[in-house]
């Protein structure tokens, strides 16, 4: 039997389709709790430049995936670090090989727009952080006309300045050396060679810390900034650097203010500072981690740490009591995790960028205890060699 359809149930037919696409649309966007970005070190073309990779997960399974335009051009060669404006609406973009920093204005579907492009006062920037109205970058060299990879010198930090439209104003001038950087300097050795590996700040911006290792005498450090009303930095203790560890590689501190995590990628742990006026000083006994641990993050409420071990493929969990790490577990991830993060809307995802594993790991973060379960479909797959996360809330949803 043939069915045949007149023009007003063809009507009805169409409307009927369309209410529930435009339904079902709703939902997916009234589901995405956040957007992740994720930056990919090698892509396609003759260029090799870099791309960012943009998922959406869904604040009911976890799940994590590409938006359909997904990924977009990173501006620059070798995107290595990435950062959020205060306000969520723009993405920065540190490109290593192009001395570059990209801005994006993010659409509310997700989707990234370049707006400018500004150099870093120093060669081959590594790590960038953004507190308030400000963005911190450290470059593995200082701009020093005898510097070079042949001939390494130590790093610096640079301050700009974000402004009203969110693009970055010239960087600050550091007074002391008519300069528009803050060298990193080992007083004690000043011609040894600091390479900066992570930064970030502490008391709502009123600390910036960089961790570095010496490459000439061995060991690693802290070095701390007290921030000034105009934006500037003043060099804490002195000048003189914290030790810490051999190699740290990575840096976090958490929300309260009072303590500072840093991993030390050659002795397998995660040590514990504690922050006074911004001074720094040992707390307790290092926390056991996995071999080569790269990234550290700290939940929104203060109350778990997760570190990326990047040589076992795995993540360490961590309860945080008066700043002590107790080990909650151990999670497989995909090859080499490199960088790792928590959703800002809900607290409630974690997200790894594996660097080898060409993919992005999601797990749930039990709220009582810290455990981790594996998101809906995880892992995703992403573009090669991915090097780092960020990622904004999306909708209406509370912490």
């Amino acid at each position: 039997m043939r069915m045949k359809f007149n023009k007003s149930s063809q009507l009805v037919l169409v409307s009927a389709v369309s209410l529930l696409a435009a339904g079902l649309v709703t939902a997916c966007s009234t589901l995405t709790v956040d957007f992740v970005y994720v930056t990919s070190a090698l892509a396609a073309g003759p260029n090799s430049y870099g791309e960012v990779d943009v998922f959406e997960i869904n604040s009911e399974s976890g799940r994590m995936r590409q938006i359909p335009t997904s990924p977009f051009p990173s501006g620059g060669r070798n995107p290595v670090a990435e950062a959020v404006s205060a306000d969520n609406t723009n993405l920065y973009v540190v490109n290593r090989d192009d001395n570059s920093i990209v801005q994006f204005v993010i659409g509310n579907d997700g989707k990234l727009y370049p707006q400018n492009t500004v150099n870093t006062p120093g060669v081959f920037p590594m790590a960038v952080n953004v507190t308030g109205s400000y963005l911190y970058v450290a470059d593995t060299y200082q701009p020093l006309p005898t510097c070079s990879t042949a001939a390494p010198c130590s790093g610096s930090i640079a301050v700009f300045p974000i402004q009203k439209d969110d693009s970055l104003a010239a960087p600050l001038i550091n007074a002391s050396l008519s300069a528009k950087y803050w060298p990193l300097i080992l007083p004690a050795n000043s011609t040894d060679v600091l390479k900066p590996t992570a930064i970030t700040t502490a008391g709502s911006g009123a600390y910036v810390y960089v961790t570095a290792v010496d490459t000439t005498g061995g060991g690693g450090y802290i070095f701390g900034f007290s921030t000034n009303s105009d934006g500037t930095l003043t060099p804490l203790n002195g000048g003189v650097p914290f030790a810490a560890g051999t190699n740290p590689s990575s840096i976090a501190a958490d929300p309260s203010g009072s303590y500072v995590y840093v991993t030390d990628f050659a002795k397998a742990q995660v040590l514990t500072f504690q922050l006074n006026s911004g001074m720094l000083s040992p707390f307790g006994s290092p926390a056991v981690s996995g071999n080569g641990p790269a990234a550290i993050v700290v939940d929104a409420k203060g109350k778990f740490a997760y570190v990326a071990n990047s040589q076992d493929s795995n993540l360490t969990g961590y309860t945080i009591n008066n700043g002590v790490l107790s080990s909650l577990g151990t999670y497989t991830t995909g090859s080499q995790p490199v960088a790792i993060g928590v959703d800002p809307s809900l607290n409630e995802y974690l997200y790894t960028a594996n660097f080898l594993g060409n993919s992005v790991n999601g797990f749930q973060i039990n709220a009582t205890d810290g455990t981790l379960l594996n998101s809906q479909f995880s892992p995703s797959k992403a573009d090669a060699q991915l090097t780092a996360v960020a990622a904004i809330p999306h909708g209406s949803q509370k912490k």
